[in-house]
């Protein structure tokens, strides 16, 4: 499949959010829900992007247990989105429960199941690559459909790990950029090459002074690095 850009929406409203989608859509065809959006509008702005024809990256990182987290699986399910994010060291009653959920939900409202990624290793921290590979093979061996690693763990993972799963890259940044608070970063020619399927962008496009062209150039950066 080819790599993509998913769009981390880290705004603080409703009116921030959609200019971002109907600026970028469709230079860029996944969005990320994260904390910070959705505790701010809620599931009406995962609507704006469904009605836009966008994808939603729900990133809420569930993590409790496994009762309240397959409740919430099945109430994201229902709100259409593309895919979603839990912490694999929920363990794997946790990830279980989350997986005949979204499974179960989705084939009673008759859609397509939602890719559920687990996290292993947050990009702001440092990390041992056997912990993420001990966490990434839990997570698969539950039932997720993929994982969220740095740039800096693909290319083992995808070495180690003899399955097809997704892999979701954040920490991209522009080539010389600032690496903000992340300390796992890549450029997106370094996460394609090392084999990564989503690249979450968000800084980078959303404080440029041209949006549309850092969109543009990135997105072209992918097709470049595959050729």
């Amino acid at each position: 499949m080819r790599p993509e850009i998913i769009l981390a929406l880290d705004v603080d409203s409703l009116k921030k959010a959609k200019y971002f989608i109907n600026k970028l859509y469709p230079i860029i065809k996944n969005f990320k829900v994260g904390s910070q959006l959705f505790t701010a509008c809620g599931p009406k702005v995962i609507e704006v992007i469904n009605k836009k024809g966008a994808n939603v990256f729900l990133d809420l990182k569930f993590f409790d247990i496994p009762n309240t987290v397959a409740y919430a699986i099945r109430n994201a399910t229902r709100c259409k989105v593309k895919m979603m994010t839990l912490h694999i060291l929920g363990d794997e009653e946790m990830i279980k429960a989350a997986v005949f959920s979204a499974r179960d939900e989705a084939r009673k409202l008759k859609i397509k199941k939602p890719l559920l990624i687990g996290v292993t290793v947050l990009t702001s921290k440092e990390a041992k690559s056997s912990d993420v590979l001990i966490l990434a093979r839990m997570g698969i061996e539950c039932g997720l459909d993929g994982v969220v690693c740095s740039a800096q763990e693909v290319r083992m993972l995808r070495e180690e790990m003899k399955k097809k799963f997704i892999i979701v890259t954040p920490g991209i940044r522009s080539k010389g950029g600032s690496t903000n608070d992340q300390r796992r970063t890549a450029t997106v020619s370094e996460a394609v090459k090392a084999g990564s399927n989503f690249l979450v962008v968000g800084r980078p496009i959303l404080e440029s002074k041209d949006p549309k062209a850092t969109a543009r150039e990135m997105s072209g950066e992918i097709d470049d690095r595959r050729d």
